[in-house]
């Protein structure tokens, strides 16, 4: 079930409401078509989660609708101020990164932070993501060895927000003595611009990230990411808005740190007795699947309650000023009732966005799975 709709229960924020809408814009019946403001409108409480392709039997798309529908209404013209700062954040991460301790702290402080916020387009009860003091490559940069096991993908939101989630998974891949290097370069999924309807910008940055990442999938040394919401948007929007043959190659070619496990049969640690509350990321469930995080998690023995359906963030979705109670009237469908109802559970969230909701609207920390199992090594391990 659409999320928005799960929330709202108007049916005119159910997937069959916005299809419709769709249909008139197709066929000629709203003369402006996709960016007809009756679209607009019709997609505004859309969470781009990728359900809708997945889960309705007609299997519309409807996250892609959106994207196109915001390209088309805003080409050539002034945007929503959150496109030019949520929908452009992993440029502004890149550029902070430098000074992240002086942003940080600047967007911390009371007036500054509800300037910040205003001029953003970001609703004041959000909080605003906290720049990492150093990012995953500066901490990785000096790194041996040269021919490494497996590659990690530093993902903007991995990179400048969650680099623990990347060094979890390096000392839990050389703990089993592989050898990890982090790609240098600077490649990103273009995911922000792409659920802004920037497509002309999201179009260059997949190009740009398919020559960068595929002589790495081409080398055969494994190629693993992060962040699901980044990979979902390397394995399904690169290949449709990049007709470069190596964007479909490095598409099959990175894998989840969950699928790499499974696949070399890595040791996993007891995790009998431990109860795990577990949220998927959308996309993750859309496009990845999570077939392989849960079979790692029964064969660890772990109890696990996996939440179904989305978090309510969804990106920028969450963030930006009219959505702030959408949002979290989704987290009570399911993730917020699961959490409480579980308050000695793990909270596992792989995804930036889950674990976003989960610290504003709970007050908790959610792990990567790379987290979990480095945190059960055993002690003294490098």
């Amino acid at each position: 079930m659409c999320p928005s709709y799960a929330a709202t229960r108007d049916e005119k924020d159910a997937t069959r409401g916005r299809a419709r809408v769709l249909q008139e814009a197709l066929d000629g019946s709203l003369v402006q078509g996709l960016a007809d403001p009756a679209v607009h409108e019709a997609l505004d409480l859309c969470l781009a989660c990728k359900g809708c392709a997945r889960d309705c039997p007609t299997g519309i798309d409807m996250a892609t609708y959106k994207s196109e529908s915001l390209h088309q209404t805003y080409q050539g013209k002034r945007r929503p101020r959150s496109h030019y700062v949520l929908g452009r954040l992993p440029m502004w991460a890149r550029l902070a990164a430098p000074v992240a301790g002086l942003a940080n702290a600047s967007m911390k402080a009371g007036p500054l932070a509800r300037l910040a916020r205003a001029t953003a387009g970001i609703d004041q009860r959000r909080s605003i993501p906290t720049f990492a003091a150093r990012s995953l490559r500066r901490q990785t940069r000096t790194r041996d060895p040269e021919t490494p096991d497996v590659w990690i993908w530093a993902d903007s939101f991995t990179d400048h927000f969650l680099p623990e989630s990347g060094l979890a998974a390096i000392r839990y891949l050389e703990a089993h003595g592989l050898r990890v290097r982090v790609i240098d370069e600077k490649a990103c999924c273009g995911l922000t611009w792409i659920t802004t309807g920037q497509l002309d910008a999201a179009k260059r940055i997949v190009a740009r990230t398919a020559a960068t990442l595929a002589p790495y999938v081409d080398s055969g040394v494994p190629v693993i990411g992060l962040e699901p919401s980044c990979l979902a948007a390397l394995r399904t929007d690169s290949v449709e808005l990049c007709d470069d043959p190596r964007a479909a190659r490095v598409a099959a070619g990175v894998s989840t740190f969950a699928e790499l496990v499974t696949r070399l049969d890595l040791p996993l640690p007891d995790l009998s007795g431990v109860e795990i509350v577990a949220q998927p990321h959308c996309h993750q469930a859309s496009v990845l699947g999570w077939a392989a995080d849960a079979a790692l998690l029964e064969r660890a023995g772990a109890t696990v309650t996996k939440v179904g359906g989305c978090c309510g963030l969804a990106g920028n979705f969450g963030v930006e000023q009219g959505h702030y109670e959408v949002s979290v009237a989704v987290a009570e469908t399911q993730l917020l009732p699961a959490v409480r109802a579980h308050p000695d559970a793990i909270v596992l969230a792989d995804g930036m966005s889950c674990k976003v909701q989960l610290d504003d609207l709970a007050g908790v920390r959610a792990l990567h799975l790379a987290e979990l199992l480095a945190s059960r090594l055993p002690e003294g391990t490098s």
